[in-house]
């Protein structure tokens, strides 16, 4: 009698089963194909954020570019002409935005969505592609900014951001302690979505996008929308204070969210450049090796997040005379 082979099938280590699946994107951020050199790359670019702290002269971003920008596109000094009705308010929130383009915090939320430029094939399918995600952070750039909005104009002369007080040696104003904790927050998350990109640690996003895919691109829109919630730009304390003082929270919603606007706007039409020229090139080089454009998310995300956690939490206070005794800047902050 013939005997039949009743042996259990062969099973496969589950460490063989992990190296022979096929690396799987879980959200917009994290692609599956993660780099090797991993702790290279946290490292220089937690290096790149440090240079760019010693770099970075706010005295130039936010006067020479930021107040020269605003005080042509009005036709007046911008600071020193008090704002005149909602109208006045509603165009000064859009022009204060636009000078406040190239501030750190926006610099530093863009660099981080940059590898969405190389997405599709053509360049025309570029453009439409890249408009999809930056519909998706206006969602949440503007919720954010809004509901911001409504509350400045219902407690604002009590806030922190109301504060006129100005800065000593050895203290901070009450300003300049809620952007410390808010830009120090919104570094830390930053670095964590870098550290996910690398799959050093889990995908934050993993299972909400299953119902909703582009949750991680509203996220990233509400941290640009929170950096009004610590921004102490002086055209953005103008704008504040003016809104808080008038008590309408509809005035509020809508100066706020045309001031966020006005910040991507400039940023936006760069991005859309940026996708029509050198996206087809971005994509052939990332689809070459995925795990490039894994380690270019990780590191932009890195980058900005050590230099918001370095620049408002350790230089700020250090150049205060708290802290730290020294921190080094160039010659020309």
């Amino acid at each position: 009698m013939a005997q039949t082979n009743t042996s259990p099938p062969l099973r496969r280590a589950p460490q063989q089963l992990r190296l022979n699946a096929e690396p799987k994107a879980t959200s917009t951020f994290v692609n599956g194909h993660f780099p090797n050199r991993r702790g290279l790359i946290i490292a220089l670019s937690v290096l790149g954020g440090f240079l760019l702290t010693v770099v970075w002269s706010a005295e130039f971003v936010d006067r020479t570019i930021g107040d020269n920008v605003a005080n042509t596109m009005l036709g007046h000094d911008a600071k020193e002409t008090p704002i005149a009705g909602i109208s006045a308010g509603i165009l000064f929130a859009l022009v204060s935005g636009i000078a406040g383009t190239f501030t750190a915090c926006n610099i530093a939320a863009f660099g981080a969505v940059a590898p969405l430029v190389g997405g599709t094939a053509g360049r025309w399918q570029r453009l439409v592609q890249l408009l999809k995600p930056l519909g998706w952070m206006s969602v949440g750039m503007l919720a954010v900014s809004a509901t911001y909005g409504v509350i400045v104009g219902f407690v604002g002369t009590s806030m922190p951001q109301f504060s006129t007080a100005q800065n000593a040696p050895g203290s901070l104003s009450p300003r300049l302690i809620q952007a410390m904790v808010v830009y120090g927050v919104i570094g830390l998350i930053m670095i964590y979505l870098g550290l996910a990109a690398l799959g050093v640690v889990k995908d934050p996003f993993a299972r909400i996008v299953r119902s909703f895919p582009n949750a991680p691109l509203v996220f990233m829109g509400a941290l640009i929308g929170g950096f009004l919630i610590g921004r102490p730009f002086a055209l953005f304390r103008q704008m504040f204070r003016d809104a808080a003082e008038s008590g309408n929270p509809f005035y509020g919603a809508a100066a706020f969210s045309l001031q966020s606007i006005g910040n991507i706007v400039i940023m936006s039409v760069l991005f859309l450049i940026l996708a029509y020229t050198a996206g087809g090139a971005l994509q052939r080089w990332s689809s070459a090796k995925p795990s490039r454009l894994a380690a270019l998310t990780a590191a932009a995300f890195i980058v900005s997040g050590a230099f918001m956690v370095l620049y408002w939490d350790v230089r700020l206070p250090s150049m205060r005379d708290m802290l730290l005794p020294w921190y080094p800047l160039a010659p020309w902050v």
